[in-house]
């Protein structure tokens, strides 16, 4: 538009620079946490519960067994009649 001097596209430039890293900055400390949310607190210990749990469920789910439940393995004795 208008022949602007050197001098002023310079100083333009540069505190157009210096403003973004402003801003950058600004938003950076914005999006960082202060205190410690539940997540934070808690959430290894019930991403740790829901793992075991789904592992057993499926284990169940799919015929493995521990051999912990010997139901349908022991066979009954036979009755005497009297």
């Amino acid at each position: 538009m208008f022949p602007w001097p050197k001098q002023n596209k310079t100083k333009n430039a540069l505190s157009h620079l210096q403003v973004q890293r402003i801003q950058q900055t600004i938003a950076r400390r914005r999006h960082q946490k202060r205190t410690p949310d539940f997540h934070d607190t808690y959430g290894k210990a019930v991403l740790a519960k829901e793992t075991i749990f789904c592992v057993a469920y499926t284990a169940t789910q799919t015929g493995i067994e521990g051999d912990l439940y010997p139901v349908g393995r022991v066979t009954p004795k036979e009755w005497r009649d009297q």
